[in-house]
C-alpha cells in the first residue's frame, strides 16, 4: 500500500537512494538551500502542508571534521534541526525515521555494538547526533532510529572515490588500520529503511552492510575490486593521521533488531563490488 513519505536531505547520498527505492510511494522532499531544518517555522509548515504518513529525516551535517571545528553549528543542524522535524511530526501525527550514526558510541567495545548499548559519543559530530536521538525519543512515540556507518553512494564524495583518486594521482597510499566500522552502500541502506517503515515496528535499529573492517582493509578491497591491487597501501595508526575529529576506533554495528524482522543487508564486500561496477 502506498504511503505519503517526506524525505529531508533528499538531495544527499542517502536521500537520492531513498527517492529511487521509494518511487512507488507519494514522495516529497526538502533540502538546502530551499529549506533549512534549523528554521522551525519553515520545516513545520512544509511537513504540515504535505501531511506525510512518515518523515525520513536524512538531512544532517555529516562533515565530521567540520563538526569538530564548529560544535555549535553541528548541534544546531543535527540536534535542533532534528528537534524541529520531530515537533512537526508530532503536530501532524506523522511517524519519523531518524538516520543516526555509529559515532554515538565511544569505540572501546570488544564486539559490535547492539541497539541497546549505552551512548558515549567522543566527538562533536557524535554528540550532536546523540542529542538528535534524545529529541526523537522524548518528543515522539512513533519513531524509528536507524544507526548506520561509513555510507557511500554513486555520485557522492565518499571514501571509495577518495581512495581511487589518491591511488591514481599518488600511486601509493597510507590508510588508518585501527579505525573499524561497517562500509554501507546507500542503495542497500535505503532498501532496509523502505522495508522497515512498512512494519510499524517502532524502535532503534542498526542497518549496515553485513560484516566490518578497518579503513585499511576497506581501502585494500576497493583497490583490488577496481583493478588497482598493485597500488601499495601502508597501514598507519589513527594517531599518525592528522584530522580535526577523533573517530571511535572500534565501532561496528550489529544488526539484531531489524534481523528479527527479517531485514538484513548483504555483506559489505558484495555491495562494494556492485558499486564499483556501476562507476
Amino acid at each position: 500500500m502506498g504511503m505519503r513519505i517526506l524525505i529531508t536531505g533528499h538531495k544527499g547520498q542517502l536521500g537520492r537512494a531513498l527517492q529511487a527505492t521509494l518511487a512507488e510511494h507519494t514522495l516529497s522532499g526538502c533540502d538546502l538551500p530551499d529549506v533549512d531544518i534549523t528554521d522551525r517555522t519553515a520545516i513545520g509548515r512544509i511537513i504540515a502542508a504535505f501531511a506525510p504518513d512518515v518523515v525520513i529525516h536524512a538531512a544532517a551535517w555529516t562533515d565530521v571534521d567540520g563538526c569538530a571545528r564548529d560544535p555549535e553549528k553541528a548541534y544546531l543542524a543535527n540536534a535542533i534541526g532534528t528537534q524541529n522535524v520531530a515537533l512537526a511530526c508530532a503536530a501532524c501525527g506523522a511517524a519519523m525515521l531518524y538516520v543516526s550514526t555509529n559515532e554515538v558510541f565511544d569505540g572501546t567495545a570488544k564486539e559490535p555494538y547492539r541497539e541497546w548499548d549505552p551512548l558515549r559519543p567522543i566527538n562533536p559530530y557524535g554528540r550532536s547526533k546523540a542529542a538528535g536521538e534524545w529529541f526523537v525519543r522524548h518528543l515522539l512515540t512513533r519513531f524509528y532510529i536507524v544507526r548506520t556507518a561509513w555510507v557511500y553512494a554513486p555520485g557522492g564524495r565518499n571514501f571509495p572515490h577518495r581512495i581511487i583518486q589518491l591511488a591514481d594521482t599518488q600511486g601509493a597510499l597510507r590508510v588508518v588500520a585501527d579505525e573499524v566500522g561497517n562500509p554501507t552502500y546507500a542503495p542497500d541502506l535505503a532498501a532496509g529503511i523502505a522495508a522497515l517503515i512498512q512494519t510499524g515496528a517502532y524502535g532503534v535499529y542498526h542497518l549496515t552492510n553485513a560484516g566490518y573492517c578497518s579503513r585499511y582493509e576497506f581501502a585494500c578491497e576497493i583497490l583490488r575490486l577496481s583493478g588497482r591491487g598493485h597500488v601499495p597501501v601502508e597501514p598507519i595508526p589513527l594517531a599518525e593521521f592528522q584530522r580535526a575529529s577523533t573517530p571511535p576506533p572500534f565501532a561496528p554495528l550489529a544488526n539484531t533488531a531489524a534481523a528479527a524482522l527479517g531485514i538484513t543487508l548483504r555483506p559489505w564486500q558484495e555491495a562494494l563490488e556492485v558499486f564499483l561496477k556501476s562507476q
